[in-house]
């Protein structure tokens, strides 16, 4: 693998990192948007795209121009740079998509990645072969038997300072996406698109689209940059950067502006159905719903096509300043109301608990308790944890409670969901700050006895009583018999 990406921040699995880029002589930011430019149909011009959005990075198909009469030899003789006019980061795909769609291409490996260099493209892609969802596994282990196959030709073709993607293929067998990303991890190629999660996306399965993200990222090294293809929708960024995935494609922009629909980051809504728009970005600040519906085909597609970008754009920012700030999950979780397949989403990410915990920085500024899901982050799993390793004395009384000390007993420890127990002297130190509701829900107490229980097998020896204020039976039944319980509420 390359040495061309660096973290600088992180926050769950997300990360704001630098990604260098020989050829074109930058360094993007990342999380980055990609917008997708077909050179057939250029809904807003690249150029637009560098001075209005602020795109440092696009993708465009190689293929196209590969196999276009019109574009081929002006992209070889003038550069895919000087026939797009954008002079930013400029990554090609290479025909993959036009496998999955029509089932065949006619160009190789080594004759794609030779012409994206000789065109000028910062970024190349091999020819891999994207596996649908649920195929049968045999079918998924011999497409990315040949995937893989094609990127050991990629390592052997020249392709100057061209950086070069090595796709993570396997359907939506976690452990074969998992071992595809520890073999692509162990190429020399540079950056690691988790590919053919499109149909899942479009299907709303994004428990789905975490759980193969997370089986690539079990695989691949801390240090790989990744990029989630197809993800275009803003609703998807706060989960997928919470994930890990570091670049996204945007073609739901034009596509969907084409079709009269409007981007939000809550899902996407018809300008039929609008009769206010819920943003003030430029297009939205000077026209209303009806004065769009107003306007001829061209026009109207194009002023949707804007807004949709500039939403797409600005829930990224969105996105990096909540990661950079310590509360990306926070944003994740408001986000997940949204939609029901959203909040299966981060469910299945906080099914990935293990592999949070693993990359999530152990200090922060503030954890908000918003729901039941919020007893399965990482910050409780980790703390949880660690009370596994608190050794106390044998034959000690120890009183954990949600009022004050008593001398009494030999020692007072706090208790508090969704934590459970944690020594006093820890109490202004995060994530033990919590700002949690008065009104917890029955997930939280579940959480706080878990973490009892817990302290109490680490410690068999030691005698324990639980004095809390009114939690629920049920929460209780988690807590041993031998722990003393007294409700402080009665």
């Amino acid at each position: 693998m390359g040495d061309h990406f660096e973290i600088r921040d992180q926050d769950a699995l997300g990360r704001i990192g630098e990604l260098t880029v020989p050829r074109a002589g930058v360094t993007v930011e990342t999380p980055a948007l990609m917008p997708v430019i077909n050179p057939h149909v250029r809904t807003i011009e690249p150029s637009r795209m560098q001075s209005a959005f602020g795109a440092e990075i696009l993708i465009t198909n190689s293929y196209v121009f590969y196999g276009s009469d019109d574009y081929r030899e002006e992209a070889l003789e003038r550069g895919l740079h000087d026939v797009l006019e954008f002079d930013g980061v400029i990554v090609t795909d290479s025909g993959s998509f036009q496998l999955a769609e029509y089932g065949e291409i006619d160009v190789t490996t080594p004759e794609i990645l030779e012409f994206q260099r000789d065109i000028g493209s910062d970024v190349g892609t091999p020819v891999d072969v994207p596996t649908p969802p649920d195929v049968d596994r045999e079918r998924a282990e011999d497409e990315l038997a040949t995937t893989q196959d094609r990127l050991a030709v990629a390592e052997g073709v020249d392709t100057g300072e061209m950086l070069v993607n090595a796709p993570v293929q396997g359907s939506t067998y976690p452990d074969l996406r998992e071992s595809a990303g520890r073999h692509a991890d162990a190429t020399d190629l540079d950056v690691f698109p988790v590919g053919a999660v499109v149909p899942l996306m479009n299907d709303y399965r994004y428990g789905d689209v975490v759980d193969v993200v997370a089986g690539a990222k079990r695989g691949l090294g801390r240090d790989a940059p990744v990029h989630l293809f197809g993800a275009g929708h803003p609703m998807m960024f706060a989960l997928a950067v919470a994930m890990g995935c570091d670049l996204f494609d945007s073609a739901a922009y034009a596509l969907y502006a084409r079709d009269d629909r409007y981007l939000t980051v809550r899902g996407t809504e018809q300008l039929d159905d609008l009769d206010y728009f819920p943003c003030s970005c430029p297009v939205c600040a000077d026209h209303t719903p009806a004065e769009l519906r107003e306007l001829g085909d061209r026009e109207r597609e194009e002023l949707l096509a804007e807004h949709n970008l500039h939403v797409t754009f600005r829930e990224m920012r969105t996105v990096k300043q909540a990661l950079r700030a310590g509360n990306l999950l926070e944003l994740v979780e408001t986000r997940a109301r949204a939609h029901p397949a959203m909040l299966d989403g981060y469910r299945a990410l906080l099914d990935h608990a293990d592999l949070l915990e693993r990359e999530d920085s152990a200090s922060k500024g503030a954890f908000f308790y918003l729901s039941g899901e919020s007893a399965r982050r990482p910050e409780v799993v980790r703390h949880h944890d660690r009370l596994d390793r608190l050794a106390l004395s044998p034959g000690d009384e120890v009183l954990l409670t949600e009022g004050g000390p008593s001398d009494r007993y030999d020692e007072s420890w706090n208790v508090r969901a969704p934590f459970g127990p944690f020594p006093r002297d820890l109490s202004e130190t995060y994530p033990l700050t919590a700002e949690v509701p008065d009104r917890m829900d029955a997930e939280g107490y579940r959480a706080a006895a878990e973490g009892v229980a817990r302290l109490a097998a680490a410690n068999p020896e030691t005698e324990f009583t639980l004095a809390h204020r009114g939690w629920p039976e049920a929460a209780l039944a988690a807590v041993p018999e031998r722990v003393d319980v007294v409700d402080l509420s009665g």
